[in-house]
C-alpha cells in the first residue's frame, strides 16, 4: 500500500512534466563552471537532481573522455533522462537521494535544486563525495539589491532562507569550503526555463484544478 499523492505535489508535477529543464540554466553555465575547476577531459562528474537531463549534454562537453552521473529522486525525471542517453557510455541515470551521493567525483554539479538540503547542509554531506582537488558547482537564489521589489519578495515568500551573496558565501564557509568562483546567471538561462514552463502554464489553464491553478 502506497501513500497517497498531495493534490499539491500532483499538481506540481503535472505542471512540470514533459519540460526541457527544471531550472534555470544554459551550456555557458557548465562550461564557466568546468573553466574555473580546470576540469580535466577524463573527470568523474555526478549531476546531482538532474532532472530530466538538461546539463548532461554540456558536461560531457566539457570532459569529453570523462563520465556522468546522473541521478534524481522523481522517476519521469529518471526516465526522462535516461531516455536522452541510454545508448551513450559516457553517461549513467540513477533514481537517487541528492542527500546520499555515492563514489568519488572531480566535479560534483547541482544546478537549481541545492536549496531543497541547504547550501551548508549539502555540502557538508557531499564531502565525502569528492575526489583530492575536487569541487562543488551549485545554483542557488539570491538578492543582488537591499532594494526588493514587492513582487519579487511576494514570490520568493517560500523561501525563507534566501540570502545574498554574502550570505551564500557564509555558508559555503561554513561547510569548510573555499569559493574559487561565482556567476550570476544570464536573463538567458532564466528563459531557457520559464519559457517552456509559460507555455505548459497556458496549456493547461483550460480547465484546471484549484491544486493545478494555485501552483
Amino acid at each position: 500500500m502506497t501513500d497517497p499523492v498531495a493534490p499539491e505535489t500532483k499538481a506540481f508535477f503535472t505542471l512540470h512534466r514533459d519540460l526541457p529543464r527544471e531550472g534555470p540554466g544554459e551550456a555557458a553555465d557548465v562550461a564557466w563552471a568546468a573553466g574555473c575547476a580546470g576540469l580535466r577531459p577524463d573527470a568523474a562528474i555526478v549531476d546531482v537532481a538532474c532532472g530530466p537531463g538538461a546539463d548532461i549534454a554540456a558536461l560531457l562537453q566539457a570532459a569529453p573522455q570523462g563520465h556522468v552521473t546522473a541521478l534524481d529522486k522523481t522517476a519521469h525525471f529518471v526516465d526522462a533522462a535516461r531516455a536522452g542517453w541510454r545508448d551513450d557510455p559516457r553517461v549513467m541515470v540513477l533514481r537517487a537521494d541528492m542527500a546520499r551521493i555515492k563514489n568519488s567525483y572531480d566535479l560534483i554539479w547541482c544546478a537549481g535544486a541545492v536549496y531543497f538540503m541547504g547550501v551548508t547542509e549539502a555540502l557538508v554531506a557531499w564531502r565525502k563525495s569528492l575526489k583530492s582537488g575536487g569541487v562543488v558547482a551549485f545554483s542557488e537564489p539570491c538578492w543582488f539589491s537591499e532594494r526588493r521589489e514587492v513582487r519579487a519578495v511576494r514570490n520568493w515568500a517560500d523561501y525563507p532562507a534566501m540570502t545574498d551573496a554574502q550570505g551564500i558565501a557564509a555558508r559555503v564557509a561554513a561547510a569548510g569550503y573555499e569559493v574559487i568562483g561565482t556567476r550570476a546567471l544570464s536573463d538567458a538561462a532564466w528563459e531557457a526555463y520559464y519559457s517552456p514552463l509559460d507555455a505548459r502554464i497556458a496549456a493547461l489553464k483550460p480547465g484546471a484544478d484549484a491544486a493545478l491553478s494555485g501552483c
